[in-house]
C-alpha cells in the first residue's frame, strides 16, 4: 500500500524546534526525515551569544549551541536532508511534501520553519538592503568598525544587537517609537550604562538615504511633535518583530491575524496530523527554550497520532 512507503514523520525546519522534535522522534524510533534548506540551527546561527538557555551558566555562542543540537539529533539516527520545501499537501493521508525534484509522503508533519525579520516598509529600505540596511548584526557588524550605526526597535533583539554592535561601531543609536524600551530589564541596564549607545525616544524611521556607496543619512520623525530631522549614519539595523516563514503552507491550516500558525496545547494545527513548533506558531514567547519545548511536545503528539491512526486496533 502507498502509506506503507510513507515516512512516519517529516519535520520541516532545522532550528531548535525542529531539532528537538527530531531528537524525540528518533528516540521513539519513528521513521523521521528532517528537511532544512540552510544549516542546522536556524536563527540561532545568527546569534552571537546566548545567556538564557539553561545549562550554560556562562552563556554559549549561537553556533556552538546549534552544533550541539545537531550532533545530539544525528546521534539518535535522525535523517537530515538539505532541501527547500516548496509546498505540502495535507488534504489526504498520507500527507505529501514537495521539495522540487520529488515528493515525500508521510503520515505526519511538523512545521518548524521559524520566522524572519519584519521590514518597516520605509523609502530606501529595499534599495539599500545589503548596502547599509541590515537585519543581522552578527552577520554585518564587523563591516562597521569605527563607524556610526543606528538600530531601529526597542525589544530584546534590538537591544541585544545594539550591544553587540558596540564591539565594532564607535557610536550606536537606538531609535524607538516609545518613551521606554520593551527589552528585559537586564538588557536595558546594559544599554543605559554603555557609553557608545544613545537612545532616541519617541521616534520612528521615516526614510533611508544614501548614494552608490551605501547609506549615509536617516530621516527620523518624532511621533509627538511631528518634527523630521537628519541622523548621519553609516548603516542601519532593523529589528521590529518577525513574520512567520509559511509561504509553502496551505491555506487550510489556520493562522492568526499576523500569519502565525494556530495550534492547540499539543502543537496540533487545524489539520489533524499536522503540527507546528517554535517561532512559526502563534504564542506568547519566542525563545530557544520555548521552541525546544514545542518541538518535544509536537514529536510526542505526532507519535500518538500515528499510533492511533495507522496501527491496527487490538
Amino acid at each position: 500500500m502507498e502509506e506503507d512507503k510513507a515516512k512516519d514523520l517529516v519535520i520541516i525546519g532545522g532550528g531548535p524546534a525542529g531539532l528537538a522534535a527530531g531528537i524525540y522522534a528518533a528516540r521513539a524510533r519513528l521513521d523521521t526525515l528532517l528537511i532544512e534548506k540552510l544549516g542546522q540551527g536556524g536563527q540561532i546561527l545568527l546569534t552571537d551569544w546566548i545567556e538564557n538557555y539553561p545549562g550554560f551558566p556562562e552563556g554559549v555562542s549561537g553556533f556552538e549551541l546549534a552544533d550541539l543540537f545537531a550532533k545530539q539529533a544525528t546521534r539518535f539516527g535522525l535523517e537530515i536532508l538539505n532541501a527547500e520545501v516548496l509546498e505540502i499537501d495535507v488534504s489526504s493521508n498520507p500527507k505529501r511534501v514537495n521539495i522540487g525534484d520529488r515528493n515525500i509522503d508521510c503520515k505526519s508533519v511538523i512545521i518548524a520553519t521559524g520566522a524572519s525579520p519584519a521590514r518597516l516598509g520605509v523609502d530606501g529600505e529595499d534599495t539599500f538592503t545589503g548596502k547599509g540596511v541590515s537585519f543581522c548584526a552578527t552577520c554585518d557588524g564587523p563591516f562597521y568598525r569605527g563607524k556610526t550605526v543606528a538600530v531601529v526597535g526597542g525589544g530584546n533583539s534590538a537591544v541585544e544587537e545594539a550591544l553587540f554592535l558596540t564591539k565594532f561601531a564607535e557610536k550606536v543609536y537606538i531609535i524607538h517609537r516609545r518613551d521606554e524600551l520593551r527589552a528585559t530589564r537586564i538588557l536595558q541596564e546594559r544599554a543605559f550604562n554603555n557609553p557608545k549607545i544613545e537612545i532616541i525616544w519617541d521616534t520612528v524611521l521615516d526614510k533611508i538615504e544614501g548614494d552608490e556607496s551605501g547609506v549615509n543619512n536617516l530621516k527620523i520623525k518624532n511621533v509627538k511633535t511631528g518634527d523630521i530631522s537628519d541622523l548621519k549614519v553609516d548603516g542601519v539595523f532593523i529589528f521590529v518583530g518577525t513574520l512567520p516563514n509559511t509561504g509553502y503552507v496551505p491555506a487550510e491550516i489556520e493562522r492568526n491575524s499576523r500569519g502565525f500558525l494556530i495550534t492547540d496545547d499539543n502543537m496540533e494545527t487545524s489539520v489533524p496530523g499536522v503540527f507546528a513548533a517554535g517561532d512559526v506558531r502563534a504564542k506568547l514567547l519566542r525563545q530557544i527554550v520555548t521552541a525546544v519545548g514545542d518541538g518535544a511536545t509536537a514529536a510526542f503528539a505526532a507519535e500518538q497520532y500515528i499510533q492511533n491512526k495507522y496501527q491496527p486496533k487490538t
